[in-house]
């Protein structure tokens, strides 16, 4: 069995083709960071361009990398949802179309279901059930997961996403584009401990985030008389530790909460490596695991698509009456359901 993903939500383009049986044999990406970095964040209209310009390509790629032919694959699956709506198109439509010419099988994925099974291709894999930290740019939720498709929500952020801070602090300490990797770069240069940042819900007794409001003591740091730029590197530190403070602390609880004992962390901002070495640390103290992505499928990348789409094909999941081309920009994961054999 032979799936081709296709991943194109926001400004990566990734193909990838998972074979069930030799595991992932071919993965190709490409970036959009140098084309919107003039532009200090994504341009919608740009990105769709791009990803024309790219499917293509990035599918012959992967086909010669895997040594295979269209006539073997056995379903397109793509990323349906959520992201931007005219980058999504570009993916669901040339997979539909692709899926149709060759009378196999079409699977929309929900974007944040493959980050969210990417650990299951690294070579210490968790089972089910267990706990996921979804922490990317536009999520931040905790999940508790007993198998594909069948995922409960525990918690998530009430305004801006982790990664979503991480990027708008940037900006305000004038880093340039992707801001959330280059404060993260920057933080590890400074000392943390100078300034006093909330850590906004650690004690609200649910599992849920914010991290609207540390972002505007950021602001207010940077604005205030005695702010010298120099001190970036110091205030990046504190920034850092308070959002991984905040993540470890509800991840940990909903891992005490639901009894389990694996944790998953997911999304771009898992692969910050202060955020890996305090979960690890304090997950090890109580014998729990916690698993990770490897670090090249940390970002948006076809291989967790085309993964994902393998899990519901071989459960029986098939594309139902008429091809029809939608996506879903805005798409809860707790609305997603178990794979439906037709």
């Amino acid at each position: 069995m032979k799936v081709l993903g296709i991943e194109s939500s926001c400004d990566e383009t990734g193909v990838a083709i998972y074979d069930g049986t030799a595991g992932l044999i071919a993965d190709q990406l490409h970036s959009q960071i140098d084309l919107h970095a003039a532009y200090g964040g994504v341009v919608p209209e740009l990105a769709s361009r791009d990803h024309i310009r790219r499917l293509p390509l990035l599918v012959r790629e992967a086909l010669a990398q895997a040594g295979c032919t269209f006539a073997e694959l056995d379903a397109v699956a793509y990323t349906a949802g959520p992201g931007l709506a005219g980058a999504l198109l570009v993916g669901a439509s040339f997979a539909e179309a692709l899926a149709l010419s060759l009378s196999i099988p079409a699977l929309p994925i929900h974007h944040l279901e493959g980050h969210l099974l990417s650990p299951l291709l690294a070579a210490r894999p968790p089972v089910f059930p267990f706990v996921a930290l979804l922490v990317s740019g536009g999520h931040t939720q905790l999940m508790e997961v007993t198998g594909v498709g069948q995922y409960a929500l525990l918690g998530e952020t009430v305004d801006d996403a982790a990664g979503e801070a991480f990027d708008k602090t940037a900006k305000l300490l004038g880093l340039g584009y992707p801001g959330g990797p280059q404060l993260a770069r920057l933080a590890e240069a400074g000392c943390g401990g100078r300034f006093k940042l909330p850590r906004p819900m650690l004690r609200s007794g649910d599992l849920d985030f914010s991290f609207s409001g540390l972002k505007t003591a950021v602001l207010n740091v940077v604005s205030s008389p005695g702010w010298r730029a120099e001190d970036g590197a110091d205030l990046a530190a504190d920034f850092q530790d308070a959002v991984v403070e905040v993540l470890c602390a509800k991840a940990l609880r909903a891992l005490s909460d639901t009894g389990l004992t694996q944790l998953v962390v997911a999304g771009g901002v898992g692969a910050n490596r202060q955020l890996r070495a305090r979960l690890d640390a304090a997950a090890g103290c109580r014998g729990w695991s916690v698993h990770y992505p490897e670090p090249a499928l940390c970002t948006d990348n076809g291989a967790m698509i085309a993964f994902a789409g393998a899990l519901r094909l071989a459960a029986g999941e098939r594309t139902c009456g008429a091809r029809v081309v939608k996506v879903r920009p805005r798409w809860p994961l707790a609305e997603l359901q178990a794979p439906a054999p037709v």
